[in-house]
């Protein structure tokens, strides 16, 4: 599983699209499957959802 991070190129300010994927094979091709979708982010809440699925702590100034 992975985080992909889409810019939302019609705001002016740092906004994107966040969605949870899920690597997988088929026919020898990969593949990607949306488990989640997010919708539209602000820059701090992308730092946020990189830490929680990759099991980092957050740094002391986002808490």
């Amino acid at each position: 599983m992975f985080l992909k991070v889409v810019p939302y190129r019609q705001a002016r300010d740092h906004t994107y699209y966040c969605y949870l994927l899920e690597s997988y094979r088929q026919e020898g091709k990969v593949k990607h499957r949306i488990l989640k979708n997010f919708g539209l982010v602000s820059e701090r809440q992308v730092a946020y959802l990189k830490a929680v699925y990759r099991s980092r702590p957050l740094p002391k100034e986002d808490i």
